[in-house]
C-alpha cells in the first residue's frame, strides 16, 4: 500500500512540475480563489487566495492547453502559486504562453533587427530600492536609502525591442559590444542612476535587449533616456513625483492620464507593483518607429495597447519616497 501511495505521489509531482512550461504575461483574478504551492496535492501554505480584480505576473502554465497557471503572489511564502485558469483572465505573451510559436526556433528569437515594437520600462527607483532584494549589489540603492542620492525623476530600466512570435523571449542577439562615450554616460546617469557608480546594469540591458536593434549603444541609450523624459514630463511623471510618500488609486491614475493625454496614451501604460502595494515600474508600449520629439500622445502613436493596466498592484498604490524614513 505504501508503495502504491508513493507511486501516486510521484505521478502527481510529475504532473505538477516537470510537465509545466515557462510563460510570461499577466493573470487578472475575476474572483477570490485558492493559490496552491502544488495543485496536484492541493497544498496552500498560509491559506493564500488571489484578490478579485488584481493582476498577477505569470511564470508558468501546466501544459500547452493549460488549465493551471503559476503566478507570483507578492508576500506569499512561497510566492509562486498555482491557480485554476477559470479563476480569472490570462493575458499571456504570444498565443499561448509567452513563448515562441510552434516551430519558431531560439535562433529566430535572437536574430537582430527583427523587432516589431518596443516596451519602455521605467523604474520608480525608491520603490525598487526599498522593497526589492538587491542584496547590496546596487550602489545607487545604497546611496538612495542613505539619502545621499535623490529621486528627482523617473529612471530608465530599459528599452526592450519586442517580436510578436517570440513574446518577451526576443533578446540576447549578437551585435556591437557595449561601449559608451563619456558624454553619453554624463547624459544617461541622471536618468539611470546605476551609471553614477558602475556600468554593470547598462551592459546587461545592452547585451540582453540593445543588441537586438540597429542603433549603436550611444544612440540607443540617448533615445531610451529621451523617451523616459517624455514620460517624466507628462501627467504620468507628475502623478508619481507628486505623490512621493503618498498613495493613489489605480483607477484615478488612469483617469487623469486619459483626461490629459487621451485614452490611447492611457491604454499604452502598465503599472508594476511589488508586494501588491508599492510602485516599482511603469511600462509603456511603443510602436516600432516611435518618436521622442514631442509629447506622450505623439510618442505612443501606433502602439499596441498594453495587455493589462496593472501587474501585482492592488486598487491603491503607494509611491515610496527616497531616503530614510
Amino acid at each position: 500500500m505504501r508503495l502504491y501511495f508513493a507511486a501516486v505521489l510521484l505521478a502527481f509531482t510529475v504532473l505538477d512540475c516537470s510537465a509545466s512550461e515557462s510563460a510570461t504575461g499577466s493573470f487578472t483574478a475575476s474572483k477570490s480563489c485558492e493559490a496552491f504551492s502544488s495543485f496536484a496535492k492541493r497544498t496552500n501554505p498560509g491559506e493564500v487566495k488571489l484578490a478579485a480584480g488584481t493582476a498577477y505576473t505569470v511564470r508558468e502554465i501546466n501544459k500547452t492547453d493549460y488549465d493551471w497557471v503559476r503566478v507570483e503572489v507578492p508576500g506569499a511564502q512561497p510566492s509562486l502559486r498555482w491557480v485554476q485558469r477559470d479563476c480569472g483572465t490570462p493575458a499571456l505573451d504570444d498565443k499561448q504562453a509567452g513563448r515562441p510559436d510552434e516551430g519558431v526556433s531560439g535562433a529566430v528569437c535572437s536574430a537582430p533587427n527583427q523587432q516589431d515594437s518596443y516596451v519602455l520600462a521605467i523604474t520608480w527607483q525608491p520603490g525598487f530600492c526599498e522593497h526589492a532584494k538587491y542584496n547590496g549589489k546596487k550602489p545607487e540603492c545604497d546611496a538612495m536609502n542613505s539619502g545621499t542620492l535623490e529621486a528627482k525623476n523617473l529612471s530608465l530600466h530599459g528599452l526592450w525591442p519586442n517580436k510578436k512570435e517570440c513574446g518577451t523571449q526576443y533578446g540576447s542577439c549578437s551585435g556591437k559590444p557595449f561601449a559608451l562615450s563619456k558624454e553619453t554616460i554624463d547624459k544617461v546617469a541622471p536618468w539611470m542612476p546605476n551609471f553614477f557608480f558602475e556600468r554593470t546594469f547598462g551592459a546587461y540591458e545592452w547585451n540582453k535587449h540593445g543588441k537586438c536593434q540597429a542603433l549603436p549603444p550611444d544612440e540607443y541609450f540617448i533615445k531610451a533616456v529621451s523617451a523616459v523624459k517624455v514620460v517624466n514630463d507628462s501627467e504620468v511623471g507628475k502623478l508619481v513625483l507628486g505623490n512621493a510618500g503618498k498613495s493613489f488609486k489605480v483607477n484615478d491614475f488612469f483617469e487623469r492620464v486619459a483626461a490629459r493625454h487621451g485614452e490611447k496614451a492611457a491604454n499604452a501604460i502598465t503599472l508594476v507593483c511589488i508586494q501588491r502595494k508599492y510602485l516599482q515600474e511603469i511600462r509603456v508600449s511603443l510602436a516600432l518607429d516611435f518618436s521622442t520629439e514631442r509629447d506622450l500622445p505623439q510618442m505612443v502613436t501606433g502602439a499596441r495597447p498594453a495587455g493589462t493596466r496593472a501587474i501585482g498592484c492592488a486598487d491603491e498604490v503607494y509611491v515610496e519616497a527616497a531616503g530614510k524614513d
